[in-house]
Formats: C-alpha cells, sequence, structure tokens
C-alpha cells in the first residue's frame, strides 16, 4: 500500500489508488472486460469528487454519496450512457477493499442477469462474510451458496419486494414452486435458502424463523451409477501425451493421480510439496473435500511422473502449490478451474470416442478406478480407504455398474471383515 500515495492527511490518493486496484483484478485472473467495467464506475466516481468539489481522494464518505446519487433504483429505465451504474456496487465494494486491506475478495453474485434489490444488497454481503468466516464454506460451495441466494433475492424483486422485512412464508412456497429444477437442485437451494433465513432470524432482520417454511427435500437412494472409461481408452489417453512438453509433464501427472490413484479434483489441485514424502513413498493430505486424513502409497508410475515435472516442467515459484498456469504469473490453479481441458485436449488428440453419453472429465478417471477394483474383487473396505470415503456405502454405488462383483461382496463377509481388521 505504499506505493499509492497517501497524502499528508492519511487519506489514498484516488486516481494511484484506482490504478493499484485495476492492476489487483487482472492478478486476480479477472477479464479485461470486467476490469474495464469497474475502472468506468471508478472513474465516475473521480468525476462526482470534481464535481462536488471535493479532494481527489478515496473516503468512505465520498462512496457513500456517491452511492446515494447514483445507485440504481428497481424501478429505474436506465439511459443510453448509464448502463455503467449497474455495476457501481460491486464496483465501489472492490476499491473499498483494495483501499482497506491492498487485495480485493470477489463479491460472489456477480451473476448475469440477475438483479438483487437495492435493499437487500448490504444484508447479502454480510451474510457473504458470515457464510466465509464462520460456516468456513470452500470458495466454490460459497459460490454457489450466493448463487442460489440471489436467484430467490431475483424472484422477490420480481414480487415487488424492496427489504427482506417484509418477506412472507407465501413468498417461499411461490418461489419453490414456480422452479423448474430437478429434485436434486430443489434439495440443495432448499439447503441455502434454509440457511440464508436462520441467519437472518438470528439478525432480527426477521421476526419470526421462515426457515421451517422450507420443505425438506429428501432424495431417492437409488443414486447414479458413475461414468466410466473403458480400460484401454485410459491408456490411450496416457500414451498421447507429450511428456516432452511442460504442459504434457504437467498433465500426464495430473492424470496419473486421478488414474491411477483416484486423487478427487479438489485434492489434486490443493497439493503442495509438503505432501509428498519421498523418504516413505506416500502421498499424505487432508482432503479438501471430508476434512479427513488419506494416505496414498506413492507408486513408482506417479513418482516417475512427478520428478519429471518438478525437474523439467513446474517453473521456479515461491509458493509451495504443486501445479501451477501454464503462462505467467505461474499462480497456483484457481480453485474453481475443473481442470475439463487437461482430458479434453489429450482425449481429442488421441480420438477417443464413446459408445454412449458421459462423463468425460477427471473425476470420471477416478470412477474407472474404483470400477477396476471392484473387477478385481478389491475388498470394498480397502476400496474406500484408497477413495477416501467417508462411508462404505458410497462405494457401494460403484457396484452398480457390476452386479456380479455385488453379489460376491454380499456373500464373502469375511473378506470384508478382514479388510477392516487390516
Amino acid at each position: 500500500m505504499d506505493t499509492l500515495n497517501f497524502d499528508g492527511s492519511g487519506a489514498l490518493a484516488l486516481e494511484p489508488l484506482c490504478q493499484g486496484a485495476a492492476q489487483e483484478l487482472l492478478m486476480r485472473s479477472y477479464t479485461i472486460r470486467t476490469v474495464n467495467r469497474y475502472k468506468r464506475v471508478w472513474e465516475h466516481l473521480a468525476d462526482f469528487a470534481r464535481s462536488e468539489s471535493l479532494p481527489a481522494e478515496y473516503t468512505r464518505e465520498l462512496a457513500l454519496r456517491f452511492e446515494q446519487a447514483y445507485g440504481l433504483h428497481d424501478s429505474e429505465a436506465l439511459k443510453l450512457g448509464q448502463q455503467w451504474r449497474r455495476h457501481l456496487v460491486i464496483g465501489i465494494k472492490a476499491l473499498d477493499d483494495f483501499a482497506s486491506t491492498g487485495t480485493i475478495t470477489r463479491f460472489r453474485v456477480e451473476t448475469t442477469g440477475l438483479r438483487v434489490p437495492v435493499g437487500m444488497h448490504n444484508v447479502l454481503r454480510e451474510y457473504e462474510q458470515y457464510a466465509r468466516e464462520h460456516r468456513y464454506l470452500r470458495p466454490i460451495s460459497l459460490a454457489q451458496r450466493m448463487h442460489s441466494i440471489a436467484v430467490f433475492l431475483d424472484f422477490l424483486r420480481t414480487r415487488g419486494l424492496e427489504s427482506l422485512d417484509s418477506l412472507r412464508a407465501e413468498d417461499l412456497s411461490a418461489f419453490i414452486r414456480t422452479r423448474d429444477w430437478k429434485p436434486r437442485t430443489v434439495s440443495h437451494v432448499s439447503s441455502d435458502l434454509r440457511m440464508f433465513l436462520q441467519y437472518l432470524f438470528m439478525r432480527d432482520i426477521l421476526l419470526r424463523d421462515l426457515s421451517i417454511a422450507i420443505p425438506t427435500v429428501r432424495l431417492a437412494s437409488n443414486a447414479k451409477v458413475p461414468s466410466v472409461w473403458e480400460p484401454e481408452l485410459v491408456e490411450r489417453l496416457l500414451a498421447v501425451v507429450d511428456r516432452s512438453s511442460p504442459k504434457g509433464k504437467r498433465d500426464y501427472a495430473i492424470l496419473l493421480l486421478a488414474a491411477r490413484l483416484g486423487l478427487r479434483l479438489g485434492d489434486i489441485k490443493g497439493l503442495t510439496l509438503d505432501h509428498l514424502h519421498w523418504t516413505t513413498s506416500t502421498i499424505e493430505i487432508v482432503q479438501h473435500k471430508t476434512g479427513e486424513p488419506l494416505v496414498l502409497p506413492l507408486i513408482k508410475e506417479v513418482g516417475t511422473a512427478l520428478i519429471d515435472y518438478l525437474r523439467a516442467g513446474r517453473p521456479p515459484v515461491e509458493h509451495r502449490h504443486l501445479f501451477t498456469n501454464l503462462t505467467p504469473p505461474f499462480d497456483p490453479i484457481c480453485e474453481n478451474d475443473r481442470l475439463y481441458r487437461v482430458v479434453a485436449y489429450w482425449r481429442e488428440l488421441a480420438g477417443i470416442k464413446f459408445r454412449r453419453p458421459q462423463r468425460q472429465g477427471l473425476h470420471s478417471l477416478r470412477h474407472t478406478l474404483a470400477t477396476r477394483l471392484l473387477g478385481a474383487q478389491t475388498p470394498f473396505p480397502i476400496i474406500s480407504a484408497v477413495l477416501g470415503h467417508a462411508s462404505p456405502a458410497t462405494t457401494f454405488i460403484y457396484a452398480k455398474a457390476d452386479v456380479e462383483t455385488l453379489r460376491i461382496a454380499a456373500i464373502d463377509p469375511e473378506e470384508v471383515r478382514h479388510g477392516r481388521a487390516s
């Protein structure tokens, strides 16, 4: 923050602050289009300060006066040249974050097409902070929850509600009833809304707990059969990877971690150099999804690929994350990156086609490993341990692809008990 040219009063000079904030957005992989939207808001903020004969410095008072003067009203139709006002709230929040902390935290409700009523902005932002700091939600889970709530608040806008203190149980019923969603989506959104309503009641924004008006959607226990690859297709995929390039070295290691060890996507992205224990030939992590420890053998094939990547593929960076992006500044792979292109690029190069529609991403390689272990009649508890399942019942989902394996597992309880004991 020392480079932002504090003036004698300790306030931040507006122009260098905006320049620094724009650079921070670019460093955090915001698109040029988004950065330009924010910069338009800041340009109008500077114009506003000049029109009001105020110093060219950032203060919270200036930001509030600017929002009061140009904030978008729900019933307002924007004139030509005023589209920038749609981004005023998040633009000012980003600048305020940078002025306060020197960094910028994404406001998760940056969803095109959704209009949250102005009177609900503050409570939504406060709930996002509460969910992050007190519910300890992972960034992806937080983004999904905030999107669900933004959809709900946009629906309330269409019903003429401008503040949450006028919310009624009938509004909740109407929202759920009018959604053309699958049961699983309804279940997730209902859960997100229930927690949001409990927060509103806790904060005395609602006089009664309306979370009890949200029905619990119970899903059928017959989960879908996971998508799996035929074994020869996995080998074709691995064989086509060009291991002479940094991209190939990185991608080959990622593919092996999924296909040979069954690591989840989140755990692969979260791997650091400290998780690799060369003296014991193990990978030791705390799982991103379950929070449980997991120790996997660092088999020769995977270990060789990792050493090759570390020696000649991974760029010289200061952070400890194992896998990085392929272009400068070589940051760790983004939290919400599904790494789909890692599989799709080499799959297309190998000319792999599937007999029927199925999932084809990194997670499907994990499913394939589970099915292969089942086919080899590996005891269920061992498969659960390898895949890091919190419950052995989860492993039984894979047996749907192999009825004979399920029959063997059912009539051989001694083997299962032996596996647990070990």
